[in-house]
């Protein structure tokens, strides 16, 4: 019988993608906000010992990150007290936990990237109620794996990929942050890569999930680093290159032509923010490396993955 994995945020990015490769896992029961509201605590619990499952997957969180400025309650009820109810109603049941965290937690400051021992300093009220829901897991003594990644984006959703498609069918010229350092990581390869661990957990624990020796916070994000105007330059060559146009190019497009004929590089206080972010957040990804033999690929192989005809990208994760 296959291990029941009760999966949160599957209309999300990393949830969407989670959804398609768990079922090689487990058997998954998944929600969407629709099915199960984490800012109500007697949601969870009845959610979670109504299926008692041997695993929770939480891909759920309050990302908009200038939104949690004017919004800190919400922020605070999905991505702090929520994890650390998750977190106790599993330890209840003798469950595990995965969660996802973000490189907001560090303050940006250090000029190399960042280890899971560093300090933390997160600028803004996102980061900060990200951190509050990673140590209310780490308190509640739950056998655990809480994955921080770090620019995340997808082929759907809300992201800086599709936004950037969608201006350059708008206007002649872009104006693009580029003193902002990061490491751009696809929502596929986060899940995929939480997939390959889960299974190697699983078969070496006669199909359980077991993570006693390996409990922990580990950094999960692209190999290689570039800022959001390079981001957003190699966004456009690689979409104005592309032959055979995927289905979600298309959509994210509107199946308008790319007039963008002009990047400006601006300063993060020229774009004018109302929100602090990290002007550097590398993540270290040695640990997840060496712990599980897990490496995500170079953000210029993930983008380009992105742009593969839409019968390869079907396949892709399958068994």
């Amino acid at each position: 019988m296959k291990p029941i994995i009760l999966l949160t945020g599957k209309n999300g990015q990393v949830g969407a993608e989670l959804l398609r490769l768990l079922p090689q896992v487990g058997e998954v029961v998944a929600f969407g906000h629709d099915q199960l509201d984490l800012s109500n605590p007697a949601d969870i619990r009845r959610t979670i010992r109504e299926v008692r499952p041997q695993l929770i997957v939480n891909a759920a969180a309050y990302t908009a990150v200038d939104q949690a400025e004017t919004d800190e309650t919400t922020a605070q009820a999905v991505n702090t007290h929520a994890p650390g109810l998750m977190a106790a109603e599993a330890k209840k049941i003798g469950a595990a936990l995965i969660h996802y965290s973000t490189d907001y937690v560090f303050d940006g400051t250090k000029k190399a990237p960042y280890d899971e021992i560093d300090s933390v300093n997160p600028l803004n009220v996102y980061g900060k109620t990200k951190f509050a829901g990673e140590q209310a897991i780490r308190d509640s003594g739950v056998p655990h794996l809480i994955f921080r990644t770090a620019w995340v984006y997808a082929r759907q959703g809300r992201n800086f990929l599709l936004t950037i498609l969608r201006l350059a069918t708008e206007r002649e010229e872009l104006r693009i942050v580029s003193d902002q350092v990061g490491a751009p990581t696809c929502a596929f390869e986060v899940a995929a890569a939480t997939a390959k661990i889960l299974t190697s957990i699983r078969d070496r624990n006669d199909g359980v999930f077991v993570f006693s020796e390996v409990s922990g916070t580990y950094h999960m994000s692209a190999a290689g680093q570039t800022t959001w105007y390079d981001f957003a330059k190699t966004v456009l060559e690689k979409a104005g290159a592309t032959s055979h146009i995927p289905q979600w190019l298309a959509a994210a497009t509107k199946e308008r032509p790319l007039i963008a004929r002009r990047l400006v590089p601006i300063s993060m206080e020229e774009f004018g923010s109302p929100t602090d972010r990290p002007a550097y957040s590398i993540l270290s990804n040695s640990r997840l490396i060496q712990t599980f033999g897990v490496a995500l690929p170079d953000w210029h192989a993930q983008l380009q993955c992105c742009f593969v005809p839409d019968s390869i990208a079907a396949n892709r994760g399958a068994d």
